[in-house]
């Protein structure tokens, strides 16, 4: 019980992101810069595997989710929250199509189903009425997502070697961003403290959870469990900042969450019905 718990306030933390995106008044820019370069230092704090020196594999994974965080922020910025959170959510949509070329992994026929399910939810988001900043929120979201796809395909390729990757991932988002901390709105109080927040729970606290969580749950049990990420982050932005997101971005996020549930599930069904 204690590892599920573990995971389910990873998720929680995770899904604060957005309102607290939301809530901050400085840039996309310097949000993430400044978020990265405290989840950096605490991750470094606490955990000892990301001191390692990066290979070029960790150094292109580190890219990926360089791009990742940097792009979910901009997002949240752009468009509502439940549209950024659910269109990078996309993301096993990205891993099921680029891993037969990148791990050689070919899919099974219930992973190819679900394909046209997460299509159909990523249409659904551009169905609502958006202001054009809006689209391009989506569309950076979609970006975010497709990073993110490729991030996981190399973390599963790193194995143990991930952690000093996501490290080096958020050094290197902190380096091209903070740069233009001048040039974005003056700080206030408020706005430092949800930078610390977003840098030390949001983004760092959350993995040290997540990882010590995955010790003790089944993997597919724990990627259900995560999925309380998505559900949360839309509500706490609405109850922090009365956004409301669009009811066909609702219905296709619900598609989304579908497929990924069915993906997660299906191959652990499928390897019980073969040994019966």
């Amino acid at each position: 019980m204690r590892h599920r718990l573990l995971l389910l306030g990873a998720a929680v933390l995770w899904s604060t992101g957005g309102a607290a995106i939301k809530s901050c008044g400085l840039s996309a820019w310097q949000l993430a810069g400044g978020r990265s370069l405290i989840a950096a230092a605490v991750l470094l704090a606490l955990v000892p595997s990301t001191r390692r020196r990066p290979t070029r594999l960790s150094a292109a994974v580190a890219v990926a989710y360089a791009f990742t965080v940097v792009l979910f922020v901009s997002a949240t910025k752009l468009t509502t929250a439940a549209n950024a959170i659910f269109i990078q959510d996309t993301a096993p949509l990205w891993v099921l199509l680029l891993s037969p070329w990148l791990l050689g992994e070919r899919p099974t026929r219930g992973e190819l189903l679900s394909v046209p399910v997460f299509g159909l939810g990523l249409g659904l988001f551009f169905l609502d009425q958006l202001t054009p900043g809006q689209v391009t929120g989506n569309l950076v979201a979609l970006a975010s997502g497709v990073a993110f796809g490729l991030s996981i395909l190399g973390l599963r390729r790193l194995g143990d070697g991930g952690p000093a990757a996501l490290v080096l991932g958020n050094l290197l988002a902190a380096a091209v961003t903070m740069p233009l901390w001048p040039f974005g709105p003056t700080p206030t109080p408020m706005d430092l403290g949800l930078v610390a927040f977003l840098g030390v729970f949001q983004l760092g606290l959350s993995y040290l959870l997540f990882t010590r969580g995955l010790e003790g749950t089944p993997a597919v049990e724990a990627a259900l469990l995560i999925l309380l990420e998505p559900v949360l982050n839309p509500v706490w932005t609405f109850l922090f900042t009365g956004e409301r997101p669009g009811p066909w971005a609702v219905a296709g996020g619900g598609i989304i969450l579908a497929a990924t549930a069915w993906r997660t599930v299906q191959p652990a069904l499928a390897g019980r019905l073969a040994r019966s």
